[in-house]
């Protein structure tokens, strides 16, 4: 007797999830549409201090809990480093999706190449415009100095 069952999709997307948005939303939403299983890798605060040199507003063990309280997601996992390719290799990933803002950036084509080594691909998706948690960041900064009513 043969054993046919198909093998679960595994999708792996990561992101910051600061001041969560509609943006955020679109892209989990699309991503859990083509694999059985999303893991969702949340940016620790070392890791944004390190990479982008800012703090989050929210603290990462809030948006951890906000992520794997999303119903798209399956699974979420501290993305500690930038090596996308060891996390998709250790997760057992299929497919890597991220937003096509990254599609024309020289590590992202550099990225799919090691990606396909390992039997993984990207799948870029249209970002969501009008939004973003800097530009809710950069409002909320003028509303606290008096410039927005």
């Amino acid at each position: 007797m043969s054993n046919n069952k198909k093998k679960d999709v595994i999708g792996y997307t990561t992101g910051v999830y600061d001041l969560f948005h509609i943006g955020h939303l679109n892209l989990l939403r699309r991503s859990k549409s083509l694999c059985d299983k999303l893991i969702v890798g949340v940016t620790t605060d070392e890791l944004l201090i390190e990479y982008k040199k800012k703090k989050a507003v929210i603290p990462y063990i809030e948006r951890e809990e906000i992520v794997s309280n999303i119903k798209y997601v399956d699974v979420v996992v501290p993305q500690n480093n930038m090596d996308k390719v060891a996390a998709c290799e250790k997760l057992k990933a299929d497919i890597m999706f991220v937003g096509d803002d990254w599609y024309k950036n020289k590590k992202w084509k550099q990225y799919e190449k090691d990606l396909e080594k390992i039997g993984a691909k990207i799948v870029y998706f249209p970002y969501t415009k009008g939004t973003s948690s800097t530009l809710i960041n950069a409002i909320l900064q003028d509303m606290r100095k008096g410039k927005i009513d």
